[in-house]
């Protein structure tokens, strides 16, 4: 039986695509469909289920993983409650993977039906099955090792929303493909230098790998079409991809955490949005992102300046992005 409770409608316009040429146009997108059919991994065999795991251990959760950890909010706390927080921050982080992962199995699902080319849908393929596997293995994580879960924040329920009723199949991509997978891949390779939980760490090791690829795809796949836009056609998706960041950014804050364990939000909010060490963090995030707007010509100087304001534009010309369409 279906839990109605948890059910939502979404009301969806989406064309649906044919295309009966199935030859190779765009070799570099069909390699990595080769990719995305070897690296395949089962979540139930390849991850060792049987593995303990202590969220409120601080040797395998570390309290310097909480953004505000040495700010006087986190001085005010006494041992317990900074355990606590550290165990918070962790269920909140895996639970917005959860829901972004379900997010990005509707959207590649849509890419499939809308994308014109057949090499986007054969590879788009392989990304449903990497985004169900995803899903999988975090809900399962959270509900049988970290005991409880977020339901998901409204900043990210908002940018999915959008991406799932814009009719125009790029849009999907840029949304998802480059923005909230980007950050997904930034937001993954910190993590896995932070915790050191054993089941977690081959977890997101698997995840990371997969992200990658659909990072990849989503530039391979958009890069020449970008090319050809109109400039009205452009600065929309600039002002997409603008918003997108800040709903993003916004998302980062945690401000369910805050709610949830009965801080002072303001405060915290504050110490997210002002604090060198938290800004920083929240910045790095976009590293995987920048780039890729640069790539797809999404940097112009009528957009550069909110960037600048965010302090993401030194990871513009950053490689890490090139090194992954590569691997």
């Amino acid at each position: 039986m279906y839990n109605n409770a948890a059910i939502e409608h979404l009301l969806l316009e989406t064309d649906a695509i044919y295309n009966w040429d199935y030859r190779v146009d765009n070799q570099v997108l069909r390699s990595l469909y080769e990719k995305g059919k070897r690296d395949q991994w089962n979540g139930s065999q390849d991850l060792d289920w049987s593995i303990p795991v202590d969220p409120e251990n601080w040797e395998t959760f570390p309290k310097t993983a909480v953004p505000i950890y040495g700010s006087d909010i986190w001085h005010k706390l006494n041992e317990k409650e900074q355990t606590n927080l550290s165990y918070e921050f962790t269920t909140w982080r895996i639970s917005n993977f959860l829901h972004g992962e379900q997010g990005a199995l509707l959207t590649t699902a849509q890419i499939v039906v809308a994308a014109p080319s057949m090499d986007a849908k054969f590879y788009g393929s392989t990304q449903v099955m990497d985004e169900g596997r995803h899903v999988e293995v975090f809900e399962r994580y959270l509900r049988e090792k970290v005991l409880r879960s977020y339901p998901i924040n409204k900043d990210l329920k908002t940018l999915l929303d959008a991406i799932l009723r814009d009719k125009r199949w790029d849009i999907k991509y840029l949304g998802m493909q480059i923005i909230i997978e980007g950050l997904a891949l930034a937001t993954i390779g910190l993590l896995r230098g932070i915790y050191h939980e054993p089941l977690l760490e081959k977890l997101l090791k698997y995840v990371m790998l997969d992200e990658a690829r659909h990072v990849a795809f989503g530039v391979i796949s958009i890069a020449d079409f970008y090319k050809q836009l109109t400039e009205k056609e452009r600065q929309e998706r600039e002002d997409f991809a603008y918003e997108a960041c800040v709903l993003m950014s916004e998302r980062l804050l945690g401000q369910e955490v805050w709610e949830r364990i009965g801080l002072p939000v303001n405060d915290c909010l504050n110490q997210m949005r002002t604090a060198s060490l938290t800004v920083g963090f929240r910045q790095l995030l976009f590293s995987r992102v920048v780039p890729n707007l640069k790539r797809l010509g999404l940097l112009t100087d009528r957009i550069r300046s909110k960037y600048e304001k965010m302090g993401v534009l030194r990871f513009e010309n950053d490689l890490n992005s090139e090194q992954e369409l590569n691997n």
